[in-house]
């Protein structure tokens, strides 16, 4: 199968959507989880969680524009800056699935969707009680996509929860984090490690035989 640019263009929104938004492969399901000054919660799912750098330790996430409709992530983190991502794990993915329908400010997706706030000493946003994955996040750059009107969040991990037994030999095993992954708009993969390799240096490749 091969289609066009033109051909992309011309589908229907909801078909372009479910196409592009999958074309990336697996990606991360992950809550994000965030407050207002009135204390009135959030929570949305997100799929473009992705490394930043490890030295401080940076995450992004993609928002869609905030002009044509209200944001309510995307208000809550410039207020007080400060925002959890939770791992949507197998036992409550359709909870979590629920959190993109679009809700009245006033309503709390953590109470429509029965997912359960948790808060910390001395942080204000709500994890997600039913993830075992989760991390606090410090707001520290809003980046604006022009060629697309879309918006990078840059945040710093302040906080790190997680299973003890998903660290292993100084690594995180996903699959022990039950963790889920996502592609398109609403399919959901459990994730399996294949395999681990040391880290590459030129000098131990392997001799890779070509037939």
């Amino acid at each position: 199968m091969h289609i066009s640019k033109k051909e992309i263009e011309a589908l229907d929104r909801v078909k372009r959507l479910k196409i592009i938004n999958a074309v990336s492969g697996i990606k991360s399901a992950n809550l994000i989880g965030t407050i207002n000054k009135k204390a009135q919660t959030n929570l949305a799912i997100f799929s473009s969680v992705v490394h930043i750098g490890s030295d401080p330790a940076l995450l992004g996430f993609m928002m869609r524009p905030t002009a044509d409709v209200p944001r309510n992530t995307y208000n809550n983190i410039m207020e007080n800056e400060l925002y959890t991502i939770n791992h949507v794990q197998s036992s409550f993915i359709k909870n979590a699935h629920y959190t993109s329908a679009k809700f009245e400010e006033s309503i709390s997706e953590f109470d429509r969707c029965n997912l359960s706030e948790e808060f910390i000493t001395d942080f204000q946003a709500p994890f997600v009680k039913e993830s075992t994955f989760k991390m606090g996040m410090k707001l520290k750059e809003s980046i604006h996509i022009k060629s697309n009107n879309s918006i990078l969040i840059i945040g710093e991990i302040e906080h790190l929860i997680l299973p003890d037994d998903s660290m292993v030999d100084n690594d995180i095993n996903l699959e022990v984090a039950n963790s889920i992954g996502i592609s398109g708009l609403n399919s959901y993969y459990s994730l399996k490690k294949v395999a681990s390799y040391p880290y590459a240096r030129e000098k131990e490749i392997p001799n890779f035989e070509t037939h």
